[in-house]
């Protein structure tokens, strides 16, 4: 059975105090997912890489960066470099796919790989050698709580089968709940980002521990 990886994301959390918010769920989440945006690729702003770096220095969990971002080709390393675990690019903004994707392993970083819902998942097949985790948006992406498309679990069971048996992780991001976790599970994904689901709810680790739960049925 594939293991099963929560991945909640802090765009929906009390960023004035994150380090207490990240405390909360420290225990049970997988990875702390960090969304970073330019307002250039997407229509929002979040970290420039010098906050960022504080944040992932500081984790108590390891970090899944994902790049939304004009420049990721330049800036992907450098989020491997300082110690992230994980960081995606997405394919409509890379120059050079091959070759960041390429850096970012070579800086210690799992590299992973984004595409956003109009995006065809066969853009994807000529690299699935130096991809260590896909993923697929079911939100567009730039902002939290989003209303999920289910008609992106397609484009999640592709994955699944262009994965087969390698090493690769398949993530879904946007509008991850109670209520979808489920529905991503089915399709194929084993890694899940959810924000408002978690940071919204009265017990933040009790929702982390509720979400493995069903996405483990």
């Amino acid at each position: 059975m594939q293991e099963i990886r929560i991945t909640p994301s802090i765009l929906n959390a009390d960023l004035d105090n994150l380090d207490s918010e990240i405390s909360k769920i420290a225990e049970v989440a997988d990875l702390l997912h960090l969304d970073i945006m330019d307002n250039k690729f997407v229509p929002n702003l979040t970290w420039n890489f010098e906050a960022a770096e504080k944040i992932i220095r500081n984790s108590s969990l390891p970090v899944d960066a994902h790049l939304m971002i004009s420049d990721p080709d330049i800036q992907a390393p450098k989020y491997a470099e300082v110690g992230c675990k994980s960081v995606t690019v997405h394919y409509e903004a890379t120059a050079n796919l091959k070759q960041t994707l390429q850096s970012i392993r070579r800086a210690g970083a799992r590299a992973a790989v984004g595409i956003k819902p109009k995006t065809d998942f066969s853009v994807l097949l000529e690299y699935r050698d130096l991809i260590d985790m896909i993923l697929v948006m079911t939100v567009e992406p730039g902002f939290g709580g989003q209303k999920f498309m289910a008609d992106m679990m397609d484009k999640v069971s592709k994955a699944r089968d262009f994965i087969g048996g390698a090493d690769i992780w398949l993530q879904v991001d946007g509008g991850i709940s109670e209520d979808t976790i489920e529905i991503a599970r089915e399709a194929g994904a084993d890694t899940f980002v959810a924000g408002s689901a978690v940071f919204k709810a009265p017990d933040p680790a009790a929702m982390v521990m509720k979400l493995k739960e069903l996405a483990t049925k």
